[in-house]
């Protein structure tokens, strides 16, 4: 890999978990668009649930999610409420001949719940929702906050799969990002939770953080490694410290380059394959007897996942529901979103509807992003003659290509091998929402 190929196509781009992106979208979608969305469901849809805990006992340096930090409880409790109510609102308007098929709690730490709390948001879930028999109920934990007794709560309310963040074990780059977390810390809390059944245990991973090298990546992948999970997610450290200020707290003159970055992330994909890790899209490796490495993979909020459902509702502060005409997304202030839940019941306060060839470029992209070929045959039977023009497109961004990243004929796009660190690059090309200035300001690099 060149120097300058990586100068050409490492620059920043979305991570395209969505296609608009998030900040595509506007404040023409209202409350009034998610309940006739909602009431336009089938009669018998698939949904996934989503809910966000926006609070974790301290704020990581490097974090882009949306969370604060709070040393009290009370304000976590007090969030329970609109929560809860949000839930039971939104349950109200949706086909009585539903399932849930997907369940994600995320955050911020879901963990900073005591086990009370943990219990009766999960109550509520089932109470509102019809719940199917297997679904995956997954929750996102940091294993510093973790007992034992939050444990059984969560095995109480069926959770069968486990998040845990790590980023790191390297001390040095602990201390740089503002979280110091002990190997032992991390193989308790997931021997807690196979003890009680979770049959999927995930560990997260972050290249490009501040003095990381290639031999310390390496060192940690051994620990992590070492305490067998069913997946890995690697991403990239997205420095956006214009946006997140909190990033400010982290010394640019300590980042890892381009080639430094995307020489990490290559031995990370290298040393899990040679682990007996199946890669997953860009970023994901599961075992092989995991469901992600097996059956039909989608692309979303999470990530890579097994979730295929008609419709993503998400509950709290924040939090960005999809549905098939679009996508809403909640007000992002705890108080705001408090607020709007006790006088309107909903909380939306933007979002996109889809229209045009919106629906076409965001299939296009999810299998770029998943598989890194789409056919001309499954867009056409998908979205008829809307094809022709975004075929077009692909024909003469090949023509341009003189790096080789895609290969476009009578079958389909199809990412090279050479082209598939670049593929979020690739998907920019067909997004015509994107824009030069945007892209500096909101955007991950792409390796």
């Amino acid at each position: 890999m060149t120097s300058d190929l990586l100068q050409r196509h490492g620059g920043p781009v979305p991570r395209y978990t969505s296609y608009p992106t998030a900040n595509h979208f506007s404040a023409a979608v209202t409350p009034a668009h998610l309940r006739t969305w909602l009431a336009d469901l089938p009669d018998d849809p698939a949904l996934s649930l989503y809910a966000h805990i926006p609070y974790c006992r301290e704020l990581c340096f490097y974090c882009g999610c949306s969370t604060k930090a709070s040393r009290r409880y009370a304000p976590v409790e007090e969030y329970l409420v609109p929560l809860q109510a949000e839930i039971s609102h939104v349950s109200a308007l949706v086909p009585p001949g539903h399932r849930v098929t997907h369940i994600h709690w995320g955050g911020g730490s879901p963990d900073i719940l005591t086990p009370a709390d943990i219990l009766r948001l999960g109550h509520t879930f089932r109470s509102q929702f019809a719940v199917a028999s297997g679904a995956e109920i997954a929750v996102e934990i940091d294993p510093r906050l973790l007992s034992e007794a939050q444990a059984d709560a969560f095995a109480e309310i069926g959770v069968n799969r486990v998040s845990i963040g790590v980023q790191d074990f390297d001390p040095k780059v602990q201390a740089a990002i503002g979280r110091i977390q002990s190997f032992e810390t991390t193989r308790k809390a997931s021997e807690i939770f196979r003890t009680r059944g979770v049959r999927s245990l995930n560990v997260d991973l972050v290249y490009g953080l501040p003095h990381q090298t290639v031999e310390s990546v390496g060192r940690t992948l051994s620990d992590v490694i070492a305490i067998e999970p069913d997946r890995i997610a690697v991403f990239g450290y997205a420095h956006l410290p214009e946006r997140l200020k909190h990033q400010r707290l982290i010394d640019e003159k300590t980042l890892p380059g381009l080639a430094e970055r995307f020489s990490q992330s290559q031995h990370i994909a290298e040393r899990l394959q040679d682990a007996g890790y199946v890669q997953i899209g860009i970023d994901h490796f599961a075992r092989s007897t995991d469901a992600l490495a097996g059956g039909a993979v989608a692309r979303n909020f999470q990530g890579y996942t097994t979730d295929t459902a008609d419709a993503l509702l998400a509950f709290g502060a924040s939090a960005i529901s999809r549905l098939p005409q679009g996508f809403v997304q909640n007000a992002v202030a705890v108080d705001d979103y408090t607020r709007r839940i006790s006088t309107e019941g909903l909380a939306v306060v933007r979002g996109h509807e889809m229209a045009g060839d919106d629906a076409l470029r965001a299939y296009l992209i999810e299998r770029l992003m998943c598989a890194f070929f789409v056919s001309w045959r499954d867009l056409k039977q998908r979205f008829g003659a809307e094809v022709a023009r975004v075929r077009f497109e692909a024909e003469a961004a090949a023509r341009r290509d003189a790096d080789g990243l895609v290969a476009v004929n009578d079958e389909g796009v199809r990412v090279t091998d050479r082209g598939r660190p670049f593929v979020r690059s690739v998907c920019a090309w067909f997004d015509p929402y994107l824009s030069r200035d945007m892209t500096r300001r909101r955007h991950a690099l792409s390796v």
